[in-house]
């Protein structure tokens, strides 16, 4: 059959419903209370500021009459249909998110959920991490997931101890330099 013929689908495919990471199976969705508050306000966000906003739209388009080359109501009902989306994957991770203050560890120096954690590398590279849930992760700015093989490696090790870390390129050895947390 000619793919000129073949209807295109919707995206509302509910198994696509984000490229997150998923969470372990058995394990529960870790999150620091800031990164739950950001979840949050995010869902409140698209509740009652861009999701009114696009069906406002949408229902004028809707009123222009032929809805088949109309742009604002197409691209309108694309729109309400992401936010609808991700409104259902957020209200899901909010859900079964478990709320976990590193702060209760402030003065500790061994690494557990919270953590920012300085490492040396046996390359004598040194690098800071802090170790955060899956929905508040940016590698880019040192926030590493606490699945992450990194964090994993390092949780439960005390400053001064060295870890042993797999990595596709072979084992490399951590030094943990400084384990901090945020003062409560």
């Amino acid at each position: 059959m000619n793919k000129a013929f073949v209807k295109e689908g919707d995206g509302d495919d509910d198994d696509l419903e984000s490229p997150a990471i998923q969470i372990p199976a058995g394990s529960k969705n870790y999150i620091t209370p800031q990164g739950h508050q950001r979840l949050k306000d995010e869902l409140l966000h698209l509740i009652d500021v861009e999701r009114p906003e696009v069906v406002r739209i949408v229902s004028w388009a809707a009123s222009n009459g032929d809805r088949s080359e109309n742009g604002d109501y197409i691209y309108g009902k694309r729109r309400l249909r992401e936010i609808d989306r991700r409104i259902r994957f957020l209200t899901k991770r909010l859900d079964l998110a478990e709320v976990v203050d590193p702060s209760v560890h402030h003065g500790s120096d061994q690494v557990f959920f919270g953590a920012t954690v300085a490492y040396e590398n046996s390359a004598g590279e040194e690098h800071e991490i802090t170790i955060v849930g899956i929905d508040e992760l940016d590698p880019l700015n040192g926030k590493i997931s606490w699945i992450a093989p990194v964090a994993r490696a390092l949780t439960k090790a005390r400053e001064g101890d060295t870890v042993t870390l797999r990595t596709p390129s072979g084992v490399d050895e951590l030094t943990i330099l400084k384990v901090s947390y945020p003062a409560p």
